[in-house]
């Protein structure tokens, strides 16, 4: 297993698919996993700090978990598949949850667990990210991270700069 950083979501332009990013660092490659607009709310939000009046399903799970005193040790996507990400929860008392993997790294996200990626699913689905346009693109969707609300993802437009090709 190697530590991944989750960069987060975005929307592909050719596809219109919405992948969350994980990226290995040692091995700069970055790894897309497509999820649906719902779970890439998820994460965006989590990542942004955006706070909503009643607990989503991944809030509700991140304290369920502290309520009955068990951390969420790490989340490991553990088996690529025929094109699906399998992920495990790891509990701090030993017990592995087959969880799909945007639901794993969403509560990872509220609960600043680590995520890990099986070496095997890197060296299969990772891109490697080295030229220059790539690495300004990762910079922009950190950008777009930065600066994300919950609003960009109630409009049927979705976030306003997802997939823009300007500069940040």
């Amino acid at each position: 297993m190697v530590p991944v950083e989750v960069l987060g979501v975005r929307q592909q332009q050719r596809d219109q698919e919405i992948v969350v990013l994980l990226f290995d660092t040692a091995a700069e490659l970055a790894v897309p996993i497509v999820i649906g607009a719902r779970e890439a709310s998820a994460i965006a939000m989590a990542q942004a700090g955006v706070a909503t009046p009643r607990p989503m399903t991944h809030d509700l799970l991140r304290d369920l978990l502290g309520a009955v005193g068990v951390d969420l040790d790490r989340v490991e996507i553990v088996a690529l598949d025929g094109g699906i990400f399998f992920a495990e929860l790891v509990l701090s008392t030993g017990v592995r949850l087959d969880s799909r993997a945007s639901d794993a790294i969403a509560l990872a996200v509220r609960t600043e667990s680590p995520v890990l990626c099986s070496a095997e699913v890197v060296a299969a689905a990772g891109v490697e990210v080295v030229d220059l346009d790539q690495q300004k693109e990762v910079e922009k969707f950190r950008h777009f991270l930065d600066h994300v609300t919950a609003e960009d993802f109630t409009t049927p437009e979705g976030p306003s700069d997802l997939g823009d090709d300007t500069p940040p």
